[in-house]
């Protein structure tokens, strides 16, 4: 049995509701992302269950009335009376801000979430949260209401031979505004679980649609590569380390594709540190000098040629980094712990890692000549884009490249870029509506001729030579890939206005493809959004009163509350004159606009490896699995 779990290591540091009034101090905010934060801050307590040594299966439970469920078969939360605040050990943790058990290292030597702290910030922003602890051979029940409030102190409801915690809450639609879970994030974050720790078994439940999967893996990380990388072919098997340096636990795993792109995605007590920090800080450094070390002792990079910088050898890597860092030393960046400043991490990876992937480097030459080449092609292109800027720049001085920037964007008056907005229109029919639908002092129109290069498919040389790309990057001043600068940016929002069709959709997906290859931090910084036009206006044949409508359901519900009516379908955005377009997709108080975002990198970059790369039969069996062909009547 592991460590023991005691009710005195509850430690009590203050009310709740300081977090309803501020909310986004502890969840980082109160959209989809916000509520989402509610499920991992129980769920990450029974990992810590799991990282103790104390539990092994794990089932996530998504409600029809969108409540979560979160059980674990771990050691159950101490059901005795706490000393400090005089009532029951669960109530302290579920109703007492900064009570956990990890503010000392007695019940947890290393520790994802903050026992106390999560459940409490979730209790707080729910409208109701019911615990259910099994311990000590009894059955335990408490209930709150109303962020916190207790209906139901603890009290023993019953027998067990078994252990385990079960949280059921419902996030207070007051402060989330009715937001709805979406199970595939749930889903892949649970998925992503499963990968950190061999062997846990964890459960998702989908009520909805009456779905039940389980996720284990054998391999872990290892298998997370591979998962990752579906459908690229590898330069070689995984390579995977794991050690202890300085009571830290280290895993590392890594391959290389014949890709483009780049994924490193990094954990810490199986948190995932979205910003890295000191332990992806310390792999990149050590990642670089090794292949510089290899490619110079086999004189692959020859006397007068530079070492590889780090973009060089990133290209075409996905690796897993995960720590595992004892609770008395780990330091984070806020609350929703993004990113990690731990310093000893630094030099645990280093000491785990870089000798350790030099000897299998030199084990495996065959491999590592191809991870030399692929970085040795990286750097010849890095150069070779460096020379089609130049080229670019040199285009730009003899305004050649100005007169055709010109002769398609049509400018915002201001100079205040935080508040200027880009339209990337579909055809120039649409993009002379929007000229006269805009806001001339600080909207910008790009109308844009037909699709865009497939720049999954495109080399970066060829990308350079594309005319509507090289508009879009320098309309948009950020440069691209190593190069690219935010402080350039020339507007707060790059919106994507397209029609409303299946060649609307794809142009959609052909930029988003594009900004997040080689413009990501776009994406990830919320500088990207999808205009949203309605579909229909709807027109009551009585009362002559019209409206605009979006989707399928409303519409349908309207049709059945209006015995007659006239519908207009909106099949383009040339369909609209100026005064709807603006009304319906341009003006800032009445449009609805789709912020673009990546919640989960490991899933964004399947996705476009499925939908946009090279394997046609992946793309047919994701499209078999996941649309709906239905015939549309007139």
């Amino acid at each position: 049995m592991g460590i023991q779990y005691k009710d005195d290591d509850i430690k009590v540091l203050s009310g709740l509701e300081h977090v309803r009034k501020r909310p986004g101090m502890y969840i980082g905010s109160t959209d989809i992302n916000g509520m989402d934060h509610l499920i991992w801050e129980i769920f990450d307590n029974s990992i810590d269950e799991v990282i103790s040594g104390n539990a092994s299966e794990i089932t996530v439970t998504l409600k029809k009335d969108n409540s979560i469920v979160v059980k674990d078969n771990g050691r159950g939360i101490p059901i005795g009376l706490n000393k400090t605040t005089k009532i029951s050990t669960v109530d302290t943790v579920f109703t007492v801000l900064n009570a956990g058990g990890k503010f000392d290292n007695n019940a947890y030597k290393s520790a994802g979430g903050l026992h106390g702290v999560g459940a409490s910030v979730t209790n707080a922003l729910s409208e109701w949260l019911n615990v259910t602890v099994m311990r000590e051979g009894k059955i335990c029940e408490a209930k709150y209401v109303n962020g916190g409030k207790i209906i139901q102190p603890l009290k023993e409801i019953g027998t067990t031979n078994k252990t385990g915690t079960i949280v059921h809450f419902l996030p207070d639609p007051k402060i989330f505004r009715g937001l709805i879970y979406n199970s595939t994030t749930i889903e892949e974050r649970i998925r992503e679980s499963a990968f950190l720790y061999k062997n846990l078994k964890i459960i998702f439940v989908n009520e909805n649609t009456n779905e039940k999967k389980i996720f284990e893996s054998q391999s872990g990380i290892s298998e997370y590569v591979t998962f990752i990388n579906q459908g690229k072919t590898a330069l070689h098997p995984v390579y995977y380390v794991e050690n202890k340096s300085n009571q830290i636990e280290v895993e590392i795993a890594l391959q290389y594709t014949t890709g483009n792109s780049e994924i490193i995605i990094s954990f810490a007590n199986s948190v995932k540190t979205r910003e890295g920090g000191s332990h992806e800080t310390s792999f990149k450094a050590n990642l670089t000098e090794a292949i510089n070390i290899c490619a110079r002792k086999w004189e692959m990079l020859k006397e007068r040629d530079k070492n590889f910088e780090r973009d060089d050898v990133y290209e075409g890597l996905t690796a897993i980094i995960s720590v595992r860092v004892p609770e008395k030393i780990i330091q984070y960046e806020g609350q929703t712990k993004n990113k990690l400043f731990t310093p000893e991490a630094r030099t645990a990876i280093s000491n785990v890692f870089y000798e350790n992937f030099i000897y299998w480097m030199e084990q495996n030459k065959k491999y590592t000549e191809r991870i030399i080449n692929k970085a040795l092609s990286s750097r010849d292109a890095r150069i070779a884009a460096k020379k089609a800027r130049e080229d670019i720049k040199a285009l730009k001085n003899t305004n050649k490249l100005n007169g055709i920037k010109s002769s398609k964007l049509t400018p915002a008056q201001s100079r205040d870029y935080a508040n200027n907005e880009l339209f990337l229109v579909e055809g120039d029919s649409a993009g002379g509506t929007a000229k006269l639908a805009r806001n001339k002092v600080n909207q910008a129109i790009l109308p844009l001729r037909g699709k865009i290069i497939n720049v999954e498919k495109a080399k970066l040389k060829d990308l350079l030579a594309n005319e509507e790309i090289i508009t879009i990057i320098t309309c948009c001043g950020t440069g691209i890939s190593s190069e690219f600068k935010m402080e350039n940016l020339k507007y707060d929002k790059i919106i994507i206005m397209t029609d409303a069709d299946v060649d609307g959709s794809h142009i959609q997906i052909l930029l988003l493809t594009f900004f997040y290859r080689f413009m990501k931090p776009l994406i990830e910084q919320g500088h990207i959004y999808i205009a949203m036009p309605p579909l229909y206006k709807f027109v009551n044949a009585h009362s002559k009163q019209s409206c605009y409508v979006w989707d399928e359901d409303k519409l349908n519900e309207m049709k059945s509350k209006t015995n007659a009516y006239s519908i207009q379908r909106y099949k383009g955005l040339g369909e609209m004159n100026a005064s709807q377009l603006k009304e319906t997709t341009m003006d800032k108080a009445s449009r609805q606009l789709i912020k673009v975002s990546i919640e989960d990198a490991a899933l964004a970059e399947r996705r476009v490896t499925e939908l946009m790369g090279d394997d046609a039969a992946i793309r047919k069996t994701w499209i078999d699995n996941n649309v709906n062909f239905i015939s549309e009547s007139e």
